[in-house]
């Protein structure tokens, strides 16, 4: 029941280790299941149950435990349950526990209650709220990510790829050819299927016999989506004959099926031949509220029956390629499968994070459909692409079409102090909570008092997570840590945009070993200039009027001094930028 109910919540069951079998195998009788669920049999002591747990709960591949007693004449409902609350106390792990039944086990649960431990009365319940607990998990783990602009080391060719779209803007399209689709696919570093066009049946012989039998045709026209419903995908084209006939029975189809259509000749290619090969699909649609939003699923002619398909939204890294994908039917599909070898994961993952790419630095990007995307053992090969266009404004931020902008890389610069001290200032991350709690706990009171205008001695965890994970498109905060690992930050400048879109506020804190260094005028410039690429025309905060060294700061660095009208105590500081 708990097993089924897992399968339905899309709860993995773990995969006992070898070590923790063996293990079982000296505790359990013989007759035990061998495997996850973990039958311990009907008449177990509760000294079997302690074996039991305590081996799922020591086990790598275990991140949960759910145990269940259903009571026969033998069981001791009472002396089981101790020796779980017994285990719950000594380990970290998440542990639940379902004692069936009503009297015989009144007592049982009664002593879990006491000890405050959670307990079910039947098992789906349980498996509901480790389902609710993976969840959170995974949603913590998905918002700690922040993954860059580029994700892979090779540079992709990106003003390349703007001329692409830019020649097809100038002619009014906004559908790019399959020609310059994958062109632009090419300049992201993404293998595709070497393509000529033919405008003839003897240019199509001569570029099949240059290419090598056999060869794919498929239609070239920029208003045809899907080829092969109108007959303009011909596959295995193996002699010359066919080659120059498969050319006219494509124009004979596309003149019937699609009259109106401008045919502007045939595309031929090699044949793809992978026996083992995948058929997937990789596409980007625009939403109105998100933007750009990459899909992942089945490929191939049946995708819209298959209907198998994940979202995410951009910027992608590696973990987020990964929850991706896991989130389809295909990944099954992925592994060793009815004798084919298992996929190159490796290359799938990377094609995806070139996507990513792609949706971050191409803001006239709005669809694009990679199928299929043909992948096996060897690696994967876009077979067929299509790309939809459409004119932005351009604006100073250069991700404004993205939701979720990306982690600010090229804000990332190093410097060096007087002493020879290696420094690395770069944008705050998620990950950076622990290393600002302890820079904040390390301030003397009168640092904390002059940064947060009153007497506390550490931030809340809230306070943290404000800190910590921002939203780049609405502000910017830059640290300043040690290169030496592991980091210590020795200073932090940072600004959110006020709602006039214009103007944003700053605030600076460094350690007072930093003191006179020059950091501090250090993070203040980087904190401008990253204000300015932001398109921001000024810059401004409140500094207490007993804060001489950060008056004097910001008087060399130009900005205007005035008195607050509401709080004589605080000088308003602004400069235009």
């Amino acid at each position: 029941m708990a097993t089924d109910r897992a399968a339905d919540l899309g709860v993995s069951m773990a995969e006992l280790s070898a070590a923790t079998i063996e293990t079982l195998n000296q505790h359990l009788p013989a007759n035990w299941s061998h495997g996850n669920p973990v039958d311990i049999i009907g008449d177990a002591s509760a000294e079997r149950y302690h074996h039991a747990v305590e081996a799922c709960l020591q086990d790598d591949n275990v991140d949960g435990v759910l145990a269940i007693l259903t009571p026969q004449a033998m069981t001791k409902p009472l002396e089981s349950a101790q020796v779980v609350i017994d285990l719950a106390n000594t380990h970290s792990k998440p542990l639940l526990t379902c004692w069936m039944g009503e009297t015989q086990v009144e007592k049982a649960r009664n002593a879990f209650t006491k000890a405050k431990k959670p307990h079910f009365r039947t098992p789906e319940p349980a498996v509901e709220v480790f389902a609710h607990l993976s969840a959170y998990y995974r949603n913590q783990r998905l918002l700690m990510q922040m993954p860059g602009p580029l994700s892979s080391h090779i540079e992709p060719d990106i003003e390349g790829a703007r001329l692409i779209i830019e020649g097809a803007m100038q002619e009014h399209r906004k559908v790019l050819s399959e020609m310059e689709s994958k062109a632009l696919l090419a300049a992201f570093h993404i293998p595709v299927a070497k393509t000529m066009v033919a405008h003839s049946p003897n240019e199509a012989l001569l570029i099949a016999q240059q290419l090598g039998m056999p060869v794919a045709m498929k239609v070239n026209s920029r208003e045809i989506t899907h080829k092969s419903d109108v007959g303009g995908v011909l596959l295995n084209l193996n002699s010359a004959h066919e080659v120059r006939s498969g050319y006219q029975h494509i124009q004979e189809n596309i003149q019937r099926h699609l009259p109106e259509a401008v045919m502007d000749g045939v595309s031929i290619e090699p044949m793809v031949v992978k026996p083992n090969g995948r058929e997937l699909m990789i596409g980007v649609t625009s939403d109105p509220i998100f933007g750009p939003v990459i899909t992942f699923g089945a490929g191939g002619t049946m995708v819209e029956i298959m209907a198998d398909r994940a979202v995410a939204l951009p910027p992608l890294n590696h973990f987020l390629v990964q929850d991706l994908i896991q989130r389809t039917h295909v990944a099954r599909m992925l592994g060793e499968f009815r004798g084919m070898a298992a996929a190159d994961m490796s290359a799938l993952e990377n094609i995806l994070l070139r996507v990513s790419e792609m949706v971050c630095e191409l803001p006239l990007l709005k669809e694009m459909d990679i199928n299929p995307l043909i992948l096996d053992e060897h690696g994967a090969l876009a077979a067929d692409a299509r790309v939809v266009v459409e004119y932005r404004q351009p604006t100073a931020d250069h991700y404004s079409h993205m939701a979720i902008h990306p982690y600010p890389t090229q804000l990332i610069s190093h410097w060096q102090l007087a002493d020879g001290t290696d420094i690395t200032i770069r944008p705050i991350r998620p990950e950076d909570a622990e290393l600002v709690q302890n820079f904040v706990r390390a301030l003397s009171e009168e640092a904390r008092y002059f940064r947060f205008m009153n007497s506390m001695h550490e931030l809340t965890e809230s306070m943290l997570v404000r800190f910590t994970q921002i939203d780049y498109s609405k502000e910017i905060a830059l640290v300043a840590v040690t290169c030496e690992a592991p980091e210590t930050e020795l200073g932090v400048a940072r600004f959110a945009i006020n709602p006039d879109g214009e103007s944003c506020e700053f605030a600076i804190v460094v350690a007072d070993r930093m003191a006179g260094k020059g950091l501090g005028q250090k993070l203040m410039v980087s904190l401008m200039e990253a204000a300015r690429s932001k398109g921001l025309k000024s810059i401004e905060g409140e500094v207490l009027n007993n804060n001489h060294n950060m008056l004097k700061l910001t008087k060399r660095l130009g900005f205007s001094h005035k008195v607050s009208e509401e709080d004589h105590a605080i000088i308003k500081v602004s400069l235009t930028l």
